[in-house]
Formats: structure tokens, sequence, C-alpha cells
């Protein structure tokens, strides 16, 4: 099939079945690969959608510059998106992400804005907000409190999943800006109420890459503006460790490498799978692993591996 443009090729990703790895031989596990997206991310669909909106709305207006606080993905797309339409873009990061991300951003010709390290996403994200107030004539796209996050995966996450595995019983997903959870988990839930969702997250003061703990001190507006506390049916705790050793399972077990975002999610999913009699549980495998190489994080002793975890923002 030819497409008109690399935008054309963000969603619609496909889905595996890694069920070599479930714990029960009567619960199927299944990864939906949105590290498959062009730009190599779920944020693909995100970047896409929150562009789109706000040309549509018109808050972006031709060369205007955008401004987003993020610590890897959502970056990236946003900035591969921005160069292909001809938008400046300023993104502010903390100095404790791989050393990869900020090469990506360069590569996609975004402005980077350091911030300390030891503030954390949440850092980045004061800085920015400081910043949309000093320039009023930026647009800043906040993707935790805009609404075309969650939408973008109703409109397409969820009826892909939809589509290509109907007989799905849990989707498991992580806390991060909490739009794919929201808005996937919001179509199923209308299409079968009897879907289980199910959000996975870091021990509170624990740092595990791509999902935050709602008891740390902020909840996404996306979160409560979509409900989440109505719509979420379960949380599960993974811890750093775990996040590690299901990711070098996933690459070694079924060839697929990973980010660890996405060992976090099979993490969860693996302890959903433990507690049914049988079932369908899906999980998003959020990027690839490329982006995290220099970390360690895939080949070095494990116990480094996790020490360098604590230090290293991922998500």
């Amino acid at each position: 099939m030819l497409n008109d443009s690399v935008l054309d090729l963000i969603g619609n990703t496909p889905m595996v079945d890694v069920s070599v790895l479930s714990p029960n031989p009567r619960v199927r596990l299944v990864a939906k690969l949105e590290n498959q997206n062009p730009f190599g991310s779920v944020k693909d669909r995100i970047a896409k959608s929150m562009i789109e909106a706000a040309e549509k709305d018109g808050t972006l207006l031709p060369s205007q510059r955008i401004l987003e606080p993020s610590s890897g993905n959502t970056g990236i797309a946003l900035a591969a998106i921005a160069q292909i339409k001809g938008y400046p873009i300023t993104i502010l990061m903390p100095t404790s992400v791989s050393i990869e991300r900020r090469q990506m951003l360069q590569i996609f010709g975004a402005d980077i804005v350091l911030t300390p390290g030891e503030e954390g996403s949440n850092g980045a994200v004061r800085r920015a907000q400081e910043m949309s107030e000093a320039h009023p004539e930026w647009c800043f796209l906040y993707q935790y409190a805009n609404n075309a996050n969650p939408q973008a995966h109703y409109e397409n996450t969820g009826p892909e999943i939809w589509r290509d595995c109907p007989e799905i019983t849990h989707f498991v997903a992580g806390l991060g800006t909490s739009g794919t959870l929201m808005g996937t988990g919001k179509f199923l839930k209308e299409k079968n109420p009897n879907i289980k969702l199910i959000a996975i997250e870091p021990p509170l003061g624990e740092r595990v890459e791509g999902l935050r703990n709602l008891e740390d001190g902020y909840i996404p507006p996306v979160f409560e503006n979509w409900h989440g506390f109505e719509l979420l049916d379960r949380k599960r705790v993974v811890r750093p460790r775990e996040s590690i050793e299901w990711t070098r399972r996933l690459v070694a077990e079924t060839g697929i490498f990973a980010g660890l975002s996405s060992g976090a999610s099979l993490a969860g999913a693996v302890k959903v799978a433990q507690d049914l009699e049988e079932g369908v549980v899906v999980f998003v495998v959020c990027d690839g692993g490329w982006k995290y190489l220099s970390t360690g994080a895939y080949t070095d002793d494990l116990d480094a591996a996790e020490a360098a975890a604590e230090k290293i923002i991922y998500f």
C-alpha cells in the first residue's frame, strides 16, 4: 500500500500472542505493538491528534512555536511531526533522561530546554507552565490535560484492539498521562462492560519507566476529566526490578525488543493472569528498546541495571 505521508502510518499497529510468557495455560497474553509506529512509540498517536486538533480549532497557527514538557516519547513524536509540518518546537526535559532521547529530539530539529533531573518530569511540567505564561504567543499543547490525548485512543487504539481481539477480557496499561488507559478503556467498556481495566503503577517513591503513582502529588487532569477512578477496575504495583526482568524476558522469549514501560505492563499482565481462571489479557508495548541501550537495562548485571533505573527517567 502506498501512503501519501509517513503520518498516515501512525496507528493500526499489529497485535501478537505472547502466551508463551503466561503463568496460566488458560490465560492468553496478547501484546499491542505500539513500538511499530513510525516515530517509535504509542505517543505518535497523541502527538498527531493534539497537533491536528490545535490546527482545527485555531490554537496552532502556521509557523507558531509549539511548547511541551516531555522526558521522551511525546517530545520525539511532536518534534518529528512539527518538523514535517513546519512548526518550530521547544521541548523541556529533565537532565536525567537517556542520551538517545536528546539525540532524537536534535535529529528532529527541536530546541531543548533542560530542567533539573532530581525534579523529574514534574519539574519539566512546572517550567513549561512558566514559559507558557511568559510566551502566550506560543502553543502549549500540555499532554497531561489535552483531551485530544485520550480521544486518540478512544477513536483508534480501542477500536483496533476490539477489531483484532474481540475476545479480550482484561486491558492492562501503565499510568503516565493516563491517556492510553482512559481512551482505550472507555471504548472497550462501551463495547463490553465486563472487560476489566487495570492500571500499572510503581510503588510510591520509586521509579518505573513510563509510570507514575497517583499518590505522588500529581493526578493528570486527563485522568480526572475522563473519570479515571470510576473507569478503573484495579491497580497493580510493579517494582523497577520486575520491569527490567520482564523486559528482558520479552525480548529473549518472543523477540520483541521493547522499552522498560512495556516490561512493566507485561509484569502487570502476568500478575493479572495469575489470578484468573481463564481469559485474554491485552497489554501495550509502548515503545522499542533502542532509545535505552546506553542505560545498560538489557545487558548489565541485574542489580546494576536496577540501580541505574532509579536514577534515569525514561518516560
